[in-house]
């Protein structure tokens, strides 16, 4: 069987945001008996007294898992992992942003916004030509 969490293997949330984190077992003989998720190598508990996680999972031919965070806070960041009782162990890093911008998120990984240099020196030299 395959597992994977949808959009990793890294995800930047805003600070007060829901983690969304969707968990999906592949090509598996049979449906995972469970799912479970850790926390920096913890299980989660869903009755914790930080509140407002919950676990909803779908078992079937495509088996998943989703783990709802709300009001995310800094102490929600770090390495998230998905268990299914049949197959091996996907992980995602979850990084809660107080604000900040960080590049992958700024350019969407390696790509850049907007024209290039070369792009507008170009524009500027049709321009100033005529």
């Amino acid at each position: 069987p395959d597992t994977e969490i949808v959009g990793g293997p890294e995800l930047f949330i805003d600070r007060g945001s829901t983690i969304n984190l969707t968990c999906v077992v592949r090509h598996s003989p049979e449906p995972p008996a469970y799912i479970f998720w850790n926390h920096n190598e913890a299980i989660i508990s869903y009755s914790s007294i930080r509140g407002g996680i919950s676990v909803a999972t779908e078992r079937g031919e495509t088996s998943r898992s989703v783990l709802l965070i709300q009001r995310a806070r800094p102490s929600d960041s770090g390495n998230y992992q998905c268990n299914p009782s049949n197959s091996r162990h996907a992980n995602v890093t979850v990084h809660v942003l107080n604000g900040e911008h960080p590049e992958a998120m700024q350019h969407g990984g390696n790509q850049r916004m907007g024209p290039s240099i070369e792009v507008l020196a170009f524009i500027a030299y049709v321009l100033l030509a005529y």
